[in-house]
């Protein structure tokens, strides 16, 4: 078959990313090969994969998150365009895994078409190779200023024919609004496809919530596949920084009599931020994102993490405070960990011709290195192992990946490294309580995690604190997962869901005043989706409760049907 589905949202981190994940969990149970899809993501959290032709490229970590939910190794094409925001009026342009241009608004509907056409062309090439793909819309579809020119929500929904849910957060307030309004704000071609809804995140009696799910249907002619419980072990993997509360996850107690505490600086462009999860699974370990100096006084390990504006986000460090608030902290004799663009930021000299364009600026200057940033960008999955025996760490494994265009120009000959490289090449810096390297995700790997929290408890004279021996983060991602898939076959209606992904949007769903005015579609021959009798049909095991009543008809008062100025 060649099947799809687009999960739209009513707004950013309405829910779309965890919703697409699930439901790619719950239909790889059912024997489905199913893939995920973001024709266009803008975060600067990404994964690297390793393409067909052995090229490294990023995508959208969500994207890489919901690959494993599909059980398949993640895909350039699972991702197509990835913008990565420097400033608050561009980005930089990754298509297909590759540093391509910057955006802007003055370019981007000139570059549009050739972002579009590979998109489209990611998701034809996936349909024929899995029986169903679960694209992710970006935003709001009711972004009616872009609406011309998109090419993630509904006018890809447009192009693949794509049957469409939308997802709001209850958690926000205002759910049946911004539903409502996502609809209306749509022209009658696109509301042909949006064929229900989706609940987020709701806490209570779902029976006081029934009659407003019941309203809605009625204005609106489409049911609410299910309602999805607010959860408090969704956190890894976020999609955007943003999302983050004041502390990650939810620490389990200490094995020893003691917490540790760690500080990561929230900054303005940070990036990859999902490095410091792999703490916050630790018992014991309590992981803050924080713009506080003196929440930086407080801590035992502080953490300056990766940064898409190494010299803009050092600058604002420096006019906070938290630059001086930094220093202090390592001025106590207290551990810091700088990573990619916060391990650049602790150099002496940085000199950037390329991401800033100011040339040479001075660093924190707590490691004896100069940082230099080149055109080429270093994007790579990189193994190898951290210290050496005798040192603290070591020797033990570690993998990361490589994602930056600065790198050590100069070094104080007798700097001792933090890792080194299959190859045997050095990476990083230690010097004294301060360490620092360009490689992300070297807390996914358990063994090294383990003693560097050890060596910082040391270092921060928490001799109380015990670095727990069996925690896995590999196994804490697959029960997120897990959990995904769970809350949706036990929370939404999955047969509907089935049928919708099987047969596409019903016919006949009614057009919601005012509408927009109508959008042609970018490509409008695409191929309609095969028949699905050679894919299993997922078993359902939710309640049925909502989904069947779009068939009803609207009652008389309703919304539906009604003139502009009626």
């Amino acid at each position: 078959m060649s099947g799809g589905l687009l999960v739209a949202g009513t707004t950013s981190d309405a829910g779309k990313s965890v919703l697409t994940a699930g439901i790619c969990r719950w239909l790889h149970r059912q024997g489905v090969a199913v893939a995920p899809f973001k024709a266009q993501n803008m975060s600067n959290n990404s994964a690297v994969v390793i393409g067909p032709d052995g090229r490294a490229g990023e995508i959208g970590r969500a994207q890489a998150m919901q690959a494993a939910a599909c059980g398949v190794p993640a895909d350039l094409r699972f991702n197509p365009v990835l913008l990565k925001p420097g400033s608050d009026r561009s980005s930089q342009v990754i298509l297909l895994g590759e540093a391509v241009d910057t955006i802007t608004a003055d370019n981007f509907r000139s570059l549009r078409p050739r972002l579009a056409e590979a998109a489209f062309a990611a998701l034809t090439e996936l349909r024929t190779e899995y029986d169903v793909v679960v694209c992710e819309g970006a935003g709001s579809p009711a972004e009616i200023n872009l609406r011309d020119a998109d090419y993630t929500n509904m006018g890809l929904a447009r192009h693949a024919r794509l049957p469409t849910i939308v997802v709001g957060d209850i958690d926000r307030g205002g759910v049946f609004a911004s539903m409502f309004g996502t609809l209306a704000l749509l022209d009658a071609a696109d509301q042909a496809l949006v064929a229900g809804y989706v609940i987020n995140k709701f806490r209570g009696d779902l029976g006081l919530l029934r009659p407003g799910l019941e309203m809605l249907t009625q204005l609106t002619g489409r049911p609410t596949y299910g309602v999805l419980p607010w959860h408090v072990d969704l956190w890894l993997d976020a999609e955007d920084s943003l999302a983050y509360g004041q502390v990650l996850g939810r620490p389990a107690p200490p094995r020893g009599s003691e917490w540790l505490d760690v500080a990561v600086l929230r900054l303005p462009r940070i990036s990859n931020a999902t490095d410091v999860e792999a703490l916050a699974t630790e018992p014991g370990v309590r992981v803050r994102l924080t713009v506080e100096p003196a929440e930086i006084a407080a801590a035992d390990l502080v953490v300056l993490p990766g940064s898409k504006s190494t010299v803009a986000d050092l600058d604002w460090l420096r006019r906070t405070g938290l630059a001086e608030a930094v220093r202090a902290h390592v001025a106590a004799g207290r551990p810091l960990l700088g990573i990619c663009g916060g391990f650049q930021m602790l150099a002496r000299t940085i000199t950037d011709e390329v991401e800033s364009g100011r040339g040479q600026v001075p660093g924190l200057g707590l490691l004896p290195i100069e940082i230099t940033f080149g055109a080429r960008k270093t994007v790579a999955r990189s193994a190898g192992t951290a210290g050496t025996a005798g040192t603290p760490f070591g020797p033990v494994p570690v993998r990361g990946y490589e994602i930056h265009h600065g790198y050590v120009s100069a070094a104080d000959p007798a700097l001792s490294p933090l890792l080194h490289h299959s190859d045997g090449r050095t990476e990083g810096a230690v010097a004294g309580t301060v360490f620092g390297t360009h490689w992300h995700g070297t807390f996914s790997s358990d063994e090294f995690r383990r003693r560097f929290l050890a060596e910082a408890a040391r270092l921060a004279n928490r001799h109380g604190f015990q670095v727990a021996p069996d925690t896995s983060f590999a196994a804490a991602r697959e029960r997120t997962l897990d959990l995904l898939g769970d809350l949706v076959e036990e929370h939404l209606d999955t047969t509907a869901l089935w049928r919708l992904i099987e047969q596409g949007a019903p016919g006949g769903l009614p057009f919601v005043p005012p509408g927009a005015p109508a959008t042609p579609a970018f490509v409008s021959d695409a191929p309609a989706p095969r028949s699905s009798a050679d894919a299993p049909a997922p078993r359902s095991s939710a309640d049925p409760t909502s989904a069947e009543v779009a068939a009803e008809p609207p009652p008389p008062g309703s919304a539906v049907g009604r003139t502009s100025s009626g």
